[in-house]
């Protein structure tokens, strides 16, 4: 048995380049291997790896190469989840700050209505627009971005006493009705309504709020008012 100590040391020492052996030696390891009968009992040492494979002291080259390979993918799992977060932080900065605020014309007296079709609320007077959504020549929002927003309008009308106070208002996303409010009341001659809805936007969808045909909204112009803004953003959405 003293021949494998002596084997596994010098076979190591001369693979690793640790040891100059003269021919001597070699001819001592050659009769040494020739004679060992058996397999080598080197439990955790890779006798394979040590003697046949590697041509240096490389026995942990496959566990080095493995966890340099497992390292890389990691890192790359890590970067792409990175990128990721990146997109999802620079649409919150972005898209942070969309609101809007508009009213009708301020020095409107007359009535607005009535007409044959259902026709577009034009809140002109614009106190607020940050990212520009709101188009007050249509009296239409466009969503920036996809996302949750929350939309509010105030509906006043006022007749003379001898007319009937009669509107019909409805808040609109591409011209389907999400809410509406409306006063058919002939003994009141001046009345207001207000709404607020949550909605759910994809980019490009518009809304807007719209006069039934047939009625009127009356004098006080400026106290119909639209407002909207976002909650929050849809951070799954990356088609810009």
């Amino acid at each position: 048995m003293a021949v494998l100590p002596l084997l596994l040391l010098l076979g190591s020492q001369f693979l690793c380049g640790r040891g100059q052996l003269q021919s001597a030696g070699i001819e001592l390891l050659t009769e040494a291997a020739a004679a060992w009968q058996g397999s080598l009992p080197c439990a955790k040492w890779d006798c394979d790896c040590a003697f046949h494979k590697q041509p240096g002291c490389c026995c942990a080259a496959d566990a080095m190469f493995q966890l340099e390979e497992d390292s890389f993918l990691r890192i790359k799992d890590l970067m792409r989840d990175v990128m990721s977060l990146g997109k999802k932080v620079q649409k919150l900065t972005d898209y942070s700050r969309i609101a809007f605020e508009a009213n009708m014309n301020p020095g409107g007296s007359q009535c607005f209505g009535p007409f044959s079709t259902n026709v577009p609320i034009p809140y002109s007077n614009v106190t607020l627009n940050d990212a520009n959504g709101y188009n007050p020549s249509l009296g239409v929002f466009t969503a920036p971005c996809a996302g949750v927003y929350v939309f509010s309008f105030t509906v006043h009308s006022c007749v003379l006493e001898n007319e009937s106070l009669y509107y019909k208002v409805q808040l609109m996303r591409n011209a389907v009705v999400e809410a509406s409010v409306w006063e058919n009341n002939r003994e009141d001659f001046e009345d207001n309504a207000n709404h607020v809805v949550v909605l759910k936007l994809q980019r490009g969808d518009q809304v807007y709020v719209e006069l039934m045909s047939g009625r009127k909204l009356c004098t006080q112009q400026p106290f119909n008012i639209f407002t909207g803004y976002m909650l929050y953003p849809d951070t799954g959405d990356y088609m810009y």
